[in-house]
């Protein structure tokens, strides 16, 4: 039970008590109205069944004698009291009379009762006869071998305390539901600056850095929304200053880069004078100077995002004959393109960031993939879709968001090696992508064999106001 209480939602959790404290005081209502009621009433006719049980008595009390006759005791009820509630019963030495036999008769009396009339006091006990409540009555005679006994039905009470129960029950269910209602209003009052606090949390995870919440006129949630806005500013400035470390680090970088870089090109340039072992440790050099400065520029790249200054170069792009071209040039030329319908088709672009998220993905296919098995492109409505499929083992899928992290490579990128990359590619496409207002995810082959297919959406549309939140 606790577990499933704690499942639940708060809003969830406030109406639910609004509404079982509802329920628990409309039920302590009706049973207390309920209890008085059944007493009250029950007393009344208690009280007016024995003034007429008293008044018969004495009238037949007065009738009788011990020479009466048994035969003539019939005409002794006709000097009674009697309503269509009221049973008449009188014990006369031996024998019993009864005004309604198949109503009331000797059968009917519980032997309790008959005892305490016996023992020479009047008594009366409630009880039924058949389907009907009564209250049966006994008064006995002194001076003779008699007793009257009275039942008074008291259908009415029975039936008064039913309709009265279903009246409450009811009422206690309506008032159940308002209290039901008012808890779930109350609690989206309450809960809505919460909300309001969600869904600005939301936004700075989604990385809207400015996002700021409006102080509300509460003092206490004042407070804590002017704590949530210190933290989110204090989390922009702390980005801002990466951002702008990264960006400053990689212009410093891009100088000696240069200069190693022709330094190697003149060691390259004499590498038949060297020895083989000098010419071993040149290669690796070459290697390790070409990964760094894929790495500073990859660094530079994405640095302008994080402080804000990446914006798009957009123009029109004939998106089949952009990709071949793209391809053509990479190092994987003979990457097969299935372009589909897709022919002279034209799309708002930034070629420059287009064509590394196409090129990011081969190299990744080749590096991570065992080599790409085709480029796909496709229609879907008002996006297109741009597939690179490659032939490796997959992306497990607990790696399938991972993966587009900064520096994350995945489980087949955990090596270094001449092929491993900076773990920078993929999170440069989702950024490139980001910024076109485009998706990219990885799925597993449209065919089903072994190997992981990256596809990316891009809007069809115009690009006029896309990567305003960037600029």
């Amino acid at each position: 039970m606790r577990s499933l209480w704690a499942r639940l939602g708060l809003r969830a959790r406030i109406t639910l008590l609004f509404a079982l404290g509802g329920l628990l005081l409309s039920v302590t209502i009706v049973v207390s109205t309920l209890t008085i009621a059944r007493q009250n009433l029950v007393n009344d006719r208690e009280d007016r069944s024995l003034a007429v049980v008293l008044r018969n008595a004495d009238r037949v009390a007065s009738r009788l004698t011990d020479e009466t006759d048994p035969e003539a005791l019939a005409v002794v009820f006709d000097a009674l009291t009697i309503t269509d509630r009221s049973l008449p019963l009188l014990r006369f030495n031996e024998s019993w009379t009864a005004g309604t036999p198949l109503a009331f008769s000797e059968e009917n009396v519980p032997s309790a009762l008959v005892e305490q009339v016996q023992a020479g006091f009047a008594a009366r006990i409630r009880t039924r006869l058949g389907d009907n409540p009564a209250i049966v009555t006994g008064i006995p005679m002194p001076g003779i071998d008699a007793a009257y006994y009275e039942a008074a039905l008291t259908n009415d009470v029975e039936e008064t305390l039913n309709t009265l129960t279903i009246i409450l029950t009811a009422v206690s269910a309506a008032t159940t539901m308002l209290a039901a209602a008012l808890g779930s209003w109350a609690s989206r009052r309450t809960l809505t600056p919460l909300a309001d606090f969600r869904e600005a949390a939301e936004s700075l995870a989604a990385g809207e850095l400015d996002t700021r919440l409006t102080p509300p006129a509460d003092a206490d949630l004042a407070s804590l929304s002017a704590s949530f806005n210190g933290m989110a500013q204090s989390l922009e400035d702390r980005i801002s200053r990466d951002g702008r470390f990264a960006l400053e680090v990689s212009h410093e970088l891009r100088s000696p880069l240069m200069t190693l870089n022709a330094s190697i090109e003149v060691l390259n340039n004499s590498r038949d004078d060297f020895s083989s072992r000098n010419q071993t440790a040149l290669d690796l050099l070459t290697d390790d100077v070409d990964r760094f400065t894929v790495l500073v520029k990859d660094l530079l790249e994405i640095s302008r995002y994080d402080v804000g200054t990446a914006s798009l170069d957009a123009e029109p792009l004939d998106v089949v004959e952009f990709v071949r071209q793209v391809v053509a040039h990479s190092p994987y030329p003979d990457a097969r393109i299935d372009a589909g319908d897709l022919e002279y088709l034209v799309i708002q672009g930034d070629k420059r960031r287009l064509a590394q998220v196409v090129a990011n993905l081969l190299d990744n296919a080749a590096k991570y993939g065992a080599g790409q098995t085709r480029v796909e492109l496709r229609g879907r409505g008002e996006w297109i879709l741009l597939a690179v499929e490659d032939e490796g083992s997959g992306v497990n899928p607990d790696e399938r968001n991972v993966i587009f992290d900064r520096f994350s490579r995945g489980s087949a990128g955990g090596r270094r090696g001449a092929g491993s990359g900076s773990g920078l590619g993929l999170s440069l496409v989702a950024e490139h992508v980001g910024l076109h207002n485009g998706q990219i995810w990885v799925e597993d082959r449209s065919d089903g064999a072994s190997g992981a297919r990256f596809v990316v959406m891009l809007p069809v549309g115009e690009l006029d106001d896309f990567g305003e939140d960037y600029v």
